[in-house]
């Protein structure tokens, strides 16, 4: 039977878009499903990332049951940076069948299409700073707070539909404990110089703080493939979503003579929380990951933002102060009873940041995959 595609605007009734996961996933025991409260927030317009965005949203139906879903974005801070052209998808996660794939990626290439882009490419749910890539190898672990989880079918139905690989990310997972003498001796040196110092963020002043953090990510990450830098309103947002979740000493902003030089950001891996809550705060849900979060705490986390500012990431004497960071972050965690975390993601060609993770003792555990086509 053919594929019924349905298109619902930005704001518009969620419930197929939504729902469609518990059939897509449901014999997936790895599988967590993410907060409704958390997907309907990025469908709402007064989301920040629609005063430089437009999006639009696809569902898949067959016989009378949706099978599939995706999005397809046009972001305009992209095109202004890059000026290539370039539309995205995301969100995309069907049943086993190239016919649903196909009918949900031509729908976003023609939505796209009709915006002047000519280029579709994702998946990104839904730009750079938020979920990125189709899972590919890894699908033996859950997936770490934002970040995807897909089928093992998910990436070929992809390809059999016209796309091909335009680059891998990689997530690291690294046991938090003991740490070489190398690392040791990048720590103390740096520790010993005294215009060094490193500080966590202060919730008191945590919009503040995240501006320094996020003022840090921005000038580390502008020469990334992709990379699109946050606006005001997407760093007023995150300051008040991580907020609620964020634990202090599982960051750290590092300044040398009084500037603000690297910062890193950990986040505790709220999946293990929401793990049997199929989606739902409510009624229950919400004492639940209270309970899981600030009294029972969790065994895992997620490095999300590592970055140091090109001008000290280019002097000999402070280069290691990602090696400097990913010490104190280890020493917090063991202290914390975090048993290992996640880093990621990073770019496959990043030969700086993926050595110096790799010489922390870090291994890539997932990849994920970004695809595209000429439209």
């Amino acid at each position: 039977m053919s594929v019924e595609i349905r298109e619902t605007p930005v704001g518009g009734k969620l419930d197929d878009f939504l729902n469609v996961v518990d059939y897509i996933y449901r014999d997936d025991p790895k599988y967590v499903r993410p907060l409704d409260m958390d997907v309907k927030g990025r469908f709402n317009l007064s989301h920040p990332y629609y005063e430089h965005a437009e999006a639009t949203i696809f569902t898949a139906h067959r016989n009378g049951w949706c099978v599939g879903r995706c999005t397809a974005q046009v972001d305009r801070a992209h095109l202004s940076r890059y000026k290539d052209d370039v539309g995205f998808f995301g969100f995309l996660d069907t049943i086993d069948d190239p016919e649903v794939a196909a009918a949900l990626l031509d729908r976003a290439r023609d939505w796209v299409a009709a915006r002047g882009m000519k280029r579709l490419r994702g998946p990104f749910s839904l730009g750079h700073n938020q979920e990125v890539g189709c899972l590919v190898d890894g699908f033996d672990m859950p997936p770490m707070v934002m970040m995807p989880h897909h089928r093992s079918y998910q990436g070929g139905l992809i390809e059999q539909a016209g796309l091909a690989k335009a680059k891998d990310i990689y997530a690291w997972r690294y046991e938090v404990g003991a740490v070489s003498k190398r690392v040791q001796k990048a720590h103390d040196e740096l520790e010993a110089m005294p215009e060094v110092f490193a500080r966590h963020v202060d919730t008191k002043q945590m919009e503040a703080d995240i501006r320094v953090a996020i003022d840090i990510f921005n000038d580390a990450w502008s020469d990334n493939w992709g990379f699109v830098p946050m606006t005001e309103g997407e760093l007023r947002h995150m300051a008040s979503e991580m907020k609620l979740i964020i634990v202090p000493e599982l960051t750290y902003l590092a300044y040398v003579n009084g500037e603000p030089a690297a910062v890193a950001i950990a986040l505790p891996n709220i999946n293990e929380a929401i793990a049997d809550l199929n989606g739902k705060l409510f009624p229950a849900g919400f004492a639940k990951l209270l309970y899981r979060l600030k009294v029972k705490h969790t065994s895992t986390a997620r490095l999300m933002v590592l970055g140091i500012k090109k001008k000290f990431r280019n002097v000999r004497k402070y280069a290691g102060l990602s090696i400097y960071l990913y010490h104190k972050m280890n020493r917090v965690g063991e202290q914390l009873g975090i048993r290992w975390g996640e880093l990621s993601w990073t770019l496959e060609d990043n030969a700086p940041v993926n050595v110096a993770i790799k010489m922390m003792g870090g291994k890539i555990y997932k990849t994920y995959r970004l695809y595209e086509r000429e439209l």
